[in-house]
């Protein structure tokens, strides 16, 4: 069952409306980009890693020509190296995200795309509704607090006693 990683720009309010940023980067190997490794790489908007790639391909075949090379480990050269790219694919999208300041928020396990959001909008909603209901801000140990409503006796909050200090000095104003 394929892995995806979700990713969210990195924002001062991350609420429901960022949600159509986020982004789902499915680890594993991917064909298209070992198949067509510039074009997948131009599609998806790696441009350091695509700068990289021509330039790592074109050292490795001018390297090996000036060496004289058969076509054959030319080309076999070629086919690892696009094997490579189809294995290091997702590792190359997460790394571009990072340096465009996303951070990765959680790791989904489903069977499609479709299902890893559904899997992960689930969990980070109950997990929001958890946050907005914070009740430690509620029950804080003090006394509730009064309403003023005249004739109620829970509308005036009892007197602070004025004869007894607690404290280090048994009486107020008495000697040292």
């Amino acid at each position: 069952m394929p892995v995806y990683t979700v990713h969210a720009p990195v924002t001062n309010n991350a609420d429901l409306r960022a949600t159509d940023k986020f982004a789902f980067v499915r680890d594993g190997f991917h064909v298209w980009a070992a198949l067509l490794g510039g074009v997948w790489l131009a599609w998806h908007r790696l441009w350091l890693a695509l700068i990289g790639w021509i330039v790592l391909m074109a050292a490795i075949d001018i390297g090996m020509v000036s060496l004289g090379v058969s076509r054959t480990a030319i080309f076999l050269a070629a086919v690892l190296l696009a094997l490579l790219m189809g294995f290091e694919a997702a590792s190359l999208q997460r790394w571009t995200l990072s340096r465009r300041n996303w951070r990765q928020l959680d790791i989904v396990v489903a069977d499609d795309e479709e299902t890893a959001e559904r899997r992960f909008f689930d969990r980070w909603t109950a997990k929001q509704r958890v946050l907005g209901n914070d009740q430690s801000a509620v029950d804080r140990g003090a006394p509730p607090p009064t309403r003023d409503i005249p004739g109620q006796p829970f509308s005036r909050p009892p007197p602070l006693p004025r004869s007894e200090i607690i404290g280090l000095f048994p009486e107020p104003g008495a000697s040292r």
